[in-house]
């Protein structure tokens, strides 16, 4: 952590600007050997500076250069950061010259690592720096938003602290028992704060599953036989001609794929091919592919055609998605029904070629996953899956101090479980972080963050 690290920290390819980013004891020194314009390392902190990098005595490029000195920086460290053209071969040759001067090249993710090593940002902050990155929604960028001025630190500071407060009693009770003023903490006295620990939880739990869903979508397949109208039904949710739609079938033979913003949730949509048996080579890989999907997919659009008679493909369906989470849409409404509609359960009667009809499937599936209150997200919206992980393991530890009250053990057992909870919910913001965890969760990150 004492040497510099360089990357270029805009996205690759051609564009305006590209920034060159260095970070520790030397960024300065290291930029100023290339630099033609004011000496550097006199200029003040927080400035931007007009000149030249030089490379062998030849101009590589002309620069703004913003100079930013420890501790108040992203890192804590001395910040360099060269704005350059945004020409690909411009932007290397800008990180090679720094490459040559002494820095090193960072890892992925080793700015928001060093940030989190030198105590500016603890770890849930970290990783709302990648959630906001891969933002794909306003819902899921105020998610991350709050967690990154540390909102769900200072969340799970306080349930730690109430926790703390246990354990510290617990211990002087055992360490110090001669000291009769200080309370004494029995089974009675800690079961209300262990009833109030795990209802905060059970909440956070709770509402982790429409967090995820915020953040990373659902994953949506669109199911049926050849020709009952997917393709249609995934141009009309998209709004676009995605997928090739023709009255042969098997015309799509392979997953087709989209996405759309749902009222503040992504649909992450496959577009699959027919099931039904077939000779074909390349349509039976498609078909396997489909049946395939099913399994890994979050919500189900079981599509059937309304001017055709229910076959075994579509008994079959019926029967292989009837666990998962599934809208049934009976299409082609305009055409003559010969369909029995009693044998599918709650369905919509739609055309996929009519805007109202694909409006009214969106309703539904809002509907499905409780949209409506989306606007109210708060920081006990957590998104994060390790971090749900650790409210997991909190909560079965508070259930297993808990039992033991309720079943008469001696304080000093139920502490045990109490102790496991307050690390539990320490690991979320990396209270006790290893360095192999630490590593993992940082080489996740894109280059130059």
């Amino acid at each position: 952590m004492n040497d510099t690290i360089v990357a270029i920290s805009t996205a690759c390819g051609q564009g305006a600007i590209s920034i060159v980013r260095l970070t520790g004891d030397d960024a300065v020194e290291i930029v100023n050997k290339a630099f033609r314009g004011k000496n550097l390392n006199k200029v003040p902190t927080h400035t931007i500076n007009y000149g030249k990098i030089i490379d062998n005595g030849e101009v590589v490029d002309e620069v703004m250069v913003s100079i930013l000195r420890a501790p108040k920086t992203y890192t804590k460290e001395d910040v360099v950061e060269i704005n350059c053209h945004g020409g690909a071969y411009v932007t290397q040759k800008v990180l090679e010259v720094m490459l040559k001067n002494g820095a090193r090249m960072a890892e992925p993710g080793e700015f928001t690592k060093r940030a989190f090593i030198n105590g500016r940002i603890d770890l849930t902050q970290a990783e709302a720096v990648m959630d906001m990155i891969d933002a794909k929604t306003k819902e899921s960028l105020k998610m991350a938003n709050m967690a990154l001025r540390g909102d769900v630190f200072n969340l799970i500071d306080k349930l730690r602290a109430k926790l703390l407060n246990c354990i510290a009693k617990i211990e002087v009770n055992i360490d110090y028992p001669e000291y009769e003023d200080e309370e004494q903490i029995t089974q009675n006295s800690l079961k209300p704060i262990l009833i109030e620990v795990k209802d905060e939880l059970k909440k956070l739990i709770e509402k982790s599953e429409i967090s995820q869903i915020i953040k990373d979508g659902v994953n949506t397949v669109i199911i049926g036989k050849p020709n009952v109208g997917k393709s249609s039904l995934l141009n009309g949710i998209l709004r676009e001609k995605k997928a090739i739609v023709t009255n042969i079938a098997g015309t799509t033979r392979d997953t087709v794929e989209g996405r759309v913003n749902l009222g503040g949730i992504v649909l992450n949509l496959v577009d699959t091919a027919g099931i039904r048996e077939t000779s074909d080579v390349v349509e039976k890989i498609g078909v396997e592919k489909s049946l395939d999907a099913i399994e890994k997919a979050d919500l189900v659009m079981l599509v059937f055609d309304n001017s055709q008679e229910l076959t075994k493909e579509d008994l079959l369906l019926l029967e292989k998605t009837k666990d998962k989470n599934r809208v049934i849409i009976v299409n082609k409404s305009d055409l003559e029904k010969k369909l029995n509609l009693e044998n599918l359960g709650d369905y919509i009667l739609m055309s996929a070629l009519n805007e109202n009809d694909i409006c009214i499937l969106e309703e539904k599936i809002k509907e499905m996953y409780k949209i409506g209150n989306i606007s109210e997200i708060d920081a006990t919206y957590i998104s994060n899956s390790r971090q749900i992980g650790k409210l997991h393991e909190a909560m079965n530890s508070i259930n297993d101090a808990l039992e033991g009250v309720y079943s008469g053990q001696v304080v000093d057992m139920i502490n045990i479980d109490i102790s496991m909870a307050w690390k539990a919910l320490g690991d979320i913001v990396g209270a006790n972080a290893s360095d192999s965890l630490i590593n993992e969760l940082f080489s996740k990150f894109c280059l130059g963050k």
